[in-house]
């Protein structure tokens, strides 16, 4: 019914009125030029803002997977460590001879001048 209605009414053909109008189609083309330029920075917005949280997430990540492989090697450095201690005091027992006598004795069965050696079963 308002469609009716609206073929019904006529326009005042003045210059007011033809300036009204036209102010009105200004005002209307402004506003959709201030929403599209909004939109546009949006949508710019948007994809940096998610472009940064995907770099922090990737870099989060990546932190973490070198802080457990820190970790790791840092376990692993203490053992080589103890090790290198052990092999230290081996060397300066290496360098002592009745420590050698006595390694070659009981590895080798060396004996002394006199000495019997006997071999147990072991279970």
């Amino acid at each position: 019914m308002s469609v009716l209605h609206k073929n019904k009414v006529t326009k005042i053909q003045s210059s007011y009125a033809f300036e009204h109008e036209k102010r009105e189609k200004k005002a209307a083309k402004r506003r959709k030029v201030v929403l599209l330029r909004f939109s546009l920075f949006a949508v710019m917005l948007m994809a940096l803002s998610s472009v940064f949280l995907y770099a922090l997430i990737s870099q989060s990540s990546a932190i973490d997977a070198k802080l457990k492989a820190k970790e790791r090697l840092e376990v692993k450095l203490q053992m080589l460590k103890k090790e290198e201690e052990k092999l230290n005091d081996e060397i300066k027992k290496l360098n002592d001879d009745e420590y050698i006598a006595e390694l070659a004795r009981k590895e080798y069965f060396f004996s002394k001048e006199g000495e019997i050696i006997f071999t147990t079963p072991e279970d």
